[in-house]
């Protein structure tokens, strides 16, 4: 099982996000049949079967075992991550994409970079799954407190500063056999908290 699976195809986006398929693919996080999943659910074991079906045919969940009830075959299935991501490119054209002329510091500019790294690494982590090869990412998440606007700027410099004197130091156009990588780097308030209510 995987841990993260991008969906990027249109009919399996909208298999996934139906609310009864989304819950029976969480139930799905360890093995069970569809007459476990019906008493789970509180629905008929056919009509189950019926949703089970559809995400089976788009490659959400799998067999994981098969067990002999007497002249019966009782199969368990398993999804096939542990969670999901839409791709962007499930939309088609509409599919937000930073390249269209966008505010460079808004937040939808910085919703689509975040949509294309989606994107373009999923279609990179497929192609290496292909070729039974590692795909060689880096990821820095960290969070950083501000006292002030004016120190938020100062910091925002001083990266912007670091990070092309880096990028200059190790970018080689001509380098031969040299692969191009793709940096991102993005900075958002933390979503706030909601205030707990005091109790009198």
């Amino acid at each position: 099982m995987l841990d993260v699976d991008v969906i990027d195809s249109p009919a399996a986006a909208t298999v996934a996000l139906e609310p009864l398929r989304s819950r029976l693919l969480s139930e799905l996080a360890r093995p069970a049949s569809a007459a476990t999943l019906a008493t789970r659910v509180g629905l008929a074991r056919q009509k189950v079967n019926y949703h089970l079906r559809a995400l089976e045919s788009h490659g959400l969940i799998k067999v994981a075992e098969r067990r002999k009830w007497g002249g019966l075959t009782e199969r368990l299935l398993v999804a096939t991550a542990t969670s999901y991501v839409i791709s962007p490119g499930a939309l088609g054209p509409v599919a937000v994409d930073p390249a269209r002329d966008m505010d460079r510091l808004s937040a939808s500019y910085l919703i689509a970079l975040g949509a294309r790294v989606v994107r373009e690494v999923n279609d990179l982590a497929r192609r290496a799954k292909e070729t039974d090869k590692r795909l060689a990412t880096l990821a820095v998440d960290t969070e950083v407190r501000f006292r002030s606007a004016a120190d938020r700027a100062a910091f925002s410099q001083e990266l912007t500063e670091a990070i092309t004197k880096l990028v200059s130091k190790y970018h080689d156009e001509s380098a031969p056999g040299g692969r191009a990588h793709r940096l991102v780097l993005m900075a958002h308030p933390l979503p706030q908290k909601p205030a707990t209510k005091e109790t009198s």
